[in-house]
């Protein structure tokens, strides 16, 4: 190999090690100043292992979501927003300086509907809840109620998608999928994200409320039911031992790994695996968490099992807080079928019969979770997709209100006690604290350890995020 002489230029020298040395620590320090800046998409993070536990963006606190979604839009005027001008002129129009809604003789026909319940001040704090809700009102010193909540559409399906997932349109992933995603999960026998639907029927727009969209389909929502088969088919079948099951499921695991990488990229794949090998590890742990027979009876009684009206939304809310122990990052509950709190005829018989279902289990759900030392660090929420309007409709009920409504939260990093917001005099629309649902969703990534701008995921080459491009943390509920 021919010698090349030395130039000026080319000898090393100790001079320019040091210039060029200190110039790329230089750049390595302001990449990791510049990286700090940048959103935090996990995509790439743990690929073998999406569901690893991961740290968020700062300490939390909040480690763990219950999510107890009144489907069809409870009442806030009748349930958590007082509105002594709706009593006083009840039977009357709704007068016009608080602004058309829908055409004049709509309003002329429906006229203002007094609450159905009356309203008193409860606990320590007097914060006022209706009869409707005598349980909840027992432990009102622990609720932070937002009175001025308020969404973009009037209508079911894309009400419940844009609570679920902060938009209107369907296929973005859900508030849980997102936790999930950023969180991972503490049981890897348990999924991150787990959902228990009312066993009436679905909620109007469907499983897509709890979807991934398009983060991996790992982060989706798993559905549980109460029982000894929480979920359908996951039992072997009779005279299968674990040896020979598991002999079996390692070669079907290795043909699709052998499918998966003939198709790199694909993540319904990646989540099918994933799903299997989840389910295998679920046989032990599922049927063991929905084993209600280790409580006590006082416990039981707590939550109202075993009284005709409580028993089943009381099962599936100790089943919530068994999941929550074991490490699951975010439970969501359904209260209502496909038509639930949607009280159109008549207010008093429907949110009597859904009040009566719910009440004492939640509020047995928070008394449980303080007294365990679980309140502390689990958000837990109330609420549906919208309220409802104060003028009558048919007589006795109430339409649909997007406009101004109430969400309860509950627990880790919020105020107690307290109420936040407000709608107008009647009840129809947010005038003070509005908190938009790109507001408690941010919120609710905050009190979980998440700048909700930083946490996104690369998707049709953008940084997607769960709050679009808006939302602000309502620091004012913050304790």
């Amino acid at each position: 190999m021919p010698h090349l002489p030395h130039s000026a230029e080319t000898r090393a020298s100790r001079r320019r090690f040091l210039q060029q040395a200190g110039g790329g620590l230089g750049a390595v320090a302001l990449a990791t100043l510049l990286d700090r800046e940048q959103p935090r998409s996990m995509a790439a993070e743990s690929p073998t292992r999406p569901l690893a536990p991961r740290p968020p963006h700062f300490a939390p606190r909040a480690k763990r979501v219950i999510y107890l979604f009144m489907h069809g839009g409870p009442s806030h005027v009748d349930l958590l927003d007082p509105k002594p001008e709706l009593i006083r002129h009840a039977g009357n129009p709704l007068p016009e300086s608080v602004g058309p809604v829908m055409t004049r003789r709509k309003v002329a026909a429906n006229p203002l509907l007094a609450p159905i319940q009356p309203f008193r001040p409860r606990g320590d704090s007097g914060l006022e809840i209706s009869d409707f809700l005598p349980h909840l009102a027992g432990v009102a010193d622990e609720l932070c109620v937002l009175r001025g909540c308020h969404g973009d559409s009037v209508n079911h399906p894309q009400s419940v998608y844009q609570m679920n997932t902060g938009s209107i349109l369907m296929g973005r992933p859900s508030l849980g999928s997102w936790v999930s995603y950023g969180l991972g999960t503490e049981n890897d026998s348990l999924p991150a994200f787990v959902v228990l639907p009312d066993p009436g029927g679905g909620v109007k727009g469907g499983p897509p409320a709890w979807g991934s969209g398009y983060l991996p389909a790992t982060f989706q929502g798993t559905t549980f039911r109460p029982g000894a088969t929480p979920i359908v088919d996951l039992a072997p079948q009779p005279g299968i031992g674990r040896a020979e099951q598991r002999q079996t499921f390692a070669y079907i695991q290795e043909l699709n790994r052998r499918h998966r990488d003939e198709r790199r990229g694909d993540d319904v794949l990646e989540a099918r695996i994933e799903a299997y090998e989840l389910a295998f590890r679920m046989q032990a742990a599922a049927p063991e968490v929905v084993e209600l027979g280790t409580e006590t009876a006082e416990t039981l009684a707590l939550y109202g099992i075993g009284e005709r009206s409580t028993d089943e939304f009381g099962r599936r809310c100790l089943l919530a807080r068994r999941l929550i122990e074991r490490g699951v990052r975010f439970v969501q509950l359904y209260s209502g079928d496909t038509n639930g709190w949607d009280a159109h005829q008549d207010v008093a018989q429907n949110h009597g019969e859904y009040c009566a279902r719910t009440d004492k289990p939640v509020a047995g759900l928070l008394r449980d979770l303080a007294r365990r030392g679980l309140l502390d660090e689990t958000l837990v929420i109330w609420g549906g997709e919208f309220g409802r309007m104060p003028m009558s409709e048919q007589g006795r009920g109430r339409d649909h209100n997007p406009w101004g409504y109430s969400v309860v939260l509950a627990g880790a990093g919020v105020r107690r006690g307290f109420a936040y917001g407000a709608t107008d005099e009647f009840g129809l629309r947010a005038v003070a604290g509005k908190v938009h649902i790109h507001d408690l969703h941010a919120t609710i990534l905050h009190l979980l350890g998440f700048d909700h701008e930083l946490l996104t995921y690369p998707h049709n080459g953008r940084e997607e995020r769960l709050t679009d491009v808006a939302g602000r943390v309502v620091t004012e509920i913050l304790a």
